[in-house]
């Protein structure tokens, strides 16, 4: 018989979580998805997706599998965002998570909740309820983030449908950074990306002459810009 165990250390450790916090644009608002918990500690109240890893499973597939089982969701491009670990944060044991974010367009999601989830909703932004743990944290850094990859990169066209004209491109960014944008600089700045193709097809809003519109040259990818 080995003299030791897998897996067994002389050093206590901690337990390791992934929580998700999924942003989607929902009734022209910022929202994200949370689910309420269905096991103590915090039952009944709202949190982030998110649960325990395995001990043989990498981080991304926790994520992963955690934001499926809980909400139904799944095949998101995840971006891990910070670490977290205070001391107290969790009354069950030492837990230290690991965030993620992501960005998906309403219309591609189905929600239903499972797992220990007793339910999954979105909620704006700006009107989140009082959450678990240190989520509230969380989700500010992950806005934080958001916000700050918009100079930098195309986060934001994770947010987009299969097919899009200019103006919905524009009116994203406009909720995101909550400010009208200029329509001629923001068309020629998305244009020179490179990142979005015309489809032959044109889209017609009102009164209004008919619109190109254009796909993704490939989604779930995110580009950083020079």
């Amino acid at each position: 018989m080995p003299d030791t165990l897998p897996y067994c250390y002389a050093h206590p450790h901690p337990a390791v979580t992934a929580d998700v916090v999924l942003f989607t644009i929902c009734e022209a608002s910022l929202q994200l998805l949370l689910i309420r918990r269905g096991n103590p500690p915090f039952q009944d109240c709202w949190a982030l997706p998110g649960g325990f890893l395995g001990i043989d499973e990498d981080l991304d597939r926790c994520a992963a599998r955690e934001l499926e089982e809980e909400t139904g969701v799944c095949n998101l491009y995840l971006e891990q965002l910070y670490t977290f670990g205070s001391v107290g944060r969790d009354p069950r044991e030492r837990v230290v998570s690991v965030a993620y974010f992501a960005l998906a367009p309403v219309e591609q999601l189905r929600i239903r909740s499972g797992d220990d989830a007793a339910e999954a909703r979105w909620f704006n932004l700006k009107a989140l309820p009082p959450l678990a743990f240190d989520h509230a944290e969380i989700i500010r850094i992950a806005h934080e983030r958001l916000i700050s990859k918009l100079d930098y990169s195309t986060i934001a066209f994770q947010l987009l449908p299969e097919t899009f004209t200019l103006s919905e491109l524009q009116r994203i960014y406009e909720i995101l950074v909550d400010a009208e944008i200029d329509k001629r600089n923001f068309r020629k700045w998305a244009q020179a990306l490179r990142q979005i193709e015309e489809t032959g097809e044109l889209r017609r809003h009102g009164n209004h002459r008919p619109a190109r519109v254009y796909r993704l040259i490939e989604r779930n990818r995110v580009a950083y810009l020079k």
